[in-house]
């Protein structure tokens, strides 16, 4: 049963299990999720062929966005797409190789972005937001790392004096939502980033956005808490799963293991996983790039989006990190190279005073987004072996909605009233 009752919190009284727990993926939903399994006494092992938080959740901005609360598509970013995507140094982009397999996930897309269903998008994203940061902070208070969760702010910044009714309509509906935010002209601007261009007209700020140090830090720190309280890890690729009744099967590359419980939480990977099982998604890898300059992360004090260049800067430990792009591309091509231009371009734009150093270094990196068509995760069980749960296809907010995401899977699994509606979250919706 679903409603939105409030769960019990991490100080509640465990329940008494010696139940075994798979958690297949070790980005950082599959992280939190096995980490809320051994909290509520599951012995829980781990299983992932790359090394945990190594894969897509390494790369991210690492700011938690919680004012991101529509879907990917809506019918402003139907209009909009024509522009976007003749743009050679725009965000979106679709490689020429993919153009056939990308067809029937932007059908989907289309329809997920009618303006009733797009609403009703934006209304779930809202709810997993809100209640984002709290479970963030219970996760890492947990586990003693809490001071890896920063207050810092959010900068949404605008080049085009003639936008300001983008920002003012920005700000209209964010205070329709209760999150808070205020204008902020050029001049105040220019006070709280001194690095950024002078060009700037105008921004919106959100003092309540929090990031992280650095996701990989993070995925560290919980995967360490995780082997210190008794999980394990298996280094393997899943190639088999078989459900039944009471257990669930593991054929992995290195040993065939049986489990009282097993979720999936693979990522763009989860896709053939399920296809296992009889359960097809338009699930999509979604490639997202970055470019990280590791000497240079006190350029800026707060995560910045520029609404014109669709880019975000953010100032991790690892280096000012410039995240963008948007290509449904598939888990097997190559990096298309020019976007790591395009992002040094753009981070440029934004802070000149940057590529003044002769000897600027940076490094690259693309990962693969599970993103689906409408813009919502799977959180939910198997409609015919409740055993066997899933939890991916966070897309832009897997940083944002891991640790939430965990509680209300073991909430749902353990049959607790759970803190949000998860109907829109169904396995099956599709």
């Amino acid at each position: 049963m679903e409603n939105n009752t409030q769960s019990p919190t991490l100080d509640n009284k465990k329940p008494e299990t010696t139940s075994s727990f798979a958690v297949v993926g070790a980005g950082v939903v599959g992280l939190c999720v096995a980490l809320e399994a051994q909290r509520r006494g599951h012995k829980v092992t781990l299983i992932d062929d790359k090394a945990p938080g190594k894969s897509t959740s390494s790369g991210n901005a690492g700011y938690l966005a919680t004012e991101i609360i529509d879907p990917l598509g809506t019918p402003e970013v139907l209009r909009s797409a024509p522009k976007l995507w003749l743009n050679p140094k725009g965000p979106i982009c679709t490689p020429i190789r993919y153009i056939t397999k990308a067809a029937p996930w932007y059908w989907r897309f289309i329809k997920a972005a009618q303006p009733d269903q797009a609403q009703r998008g934006t209304e779930m994203i809202h709810q997993l937001n809100k209640e984002s940061v709290g479970a963030w902070k219970r996760t890492l208070t947990d586990i003693g790392a809490e001071a890896l969760l920063i207050k810092g702010g959010h900068l949404v910044v605008w080049e085009n004096p003639d936008k300001r009714d983008e920002a003012s309509k920005l700000i209209e509906k964010m205070h329709s939502y209760d999150i808070s935010c205020e204008l902020v002209d050029g001049n105040n601007l220019a006070l709280l980033e001194p690095e950024l261009s002078q060009t700037l007209s105008h921004a919106v700020f959100f003092p309540e956005i929090h990031r992280l140090s650095d996701p990989y830090d993070v995925c560290k720190a919980l995967f360490d808490a995780f082997i210190k309280r008794g999980g394990s890890f298996i280094s393997a690729r899943v190639n088999a799963i078989q459900p039944y009744e009471d257990s669930i099967r593991l054929v992995t590359t290195q040993q065939t293991e049986t489990f009282d419980r097993v979720s999936i939480c693979a990522g763009a990977w989860s896709k053939t996983l399920l296809e296992q099982v009889g359960i097809h998604v338009p699930l999509e890898a979604e490639r997202g790039y970055h470019v990280t300059f590791p000497n240079d992360k006190t350029r800026i004090h707060h995560t910045i989006l520029s609404a014109d260049r669709k880019l975000v800067l953010s100032p991790l430990d690892a280096g000012l990190r410039a995240v963008g792009m948007s290509e449904i591309g598939g888990l097997d091509l190559p990096p298309i190279k020019k976007r790591y231009q395009v992002l040094r371009e753009h981070t440029k734009g934004l802070l000149p005073k940057l590529f003044d150093n002769p000897n600027l270094q940076s490094s690259e990196w693309m990962g693969h987004r599970p993103s689906l068509p409408d813009s919502l995760p799977v959180i939910d069980q198997h409609p015919l072996y409740s055993r066997l749960s899933f939890a991916f296809g966070h897309q832009h907010l897997g940083i944002t909605q891991a640790a939430i995401s965990a509680e209300l899977l073991l909430e749902k699994i353990e049959m607790r009233p759970t803190r949000i509606p998860m109907e829109a979250l169904r396995v099956d919706r599709f």
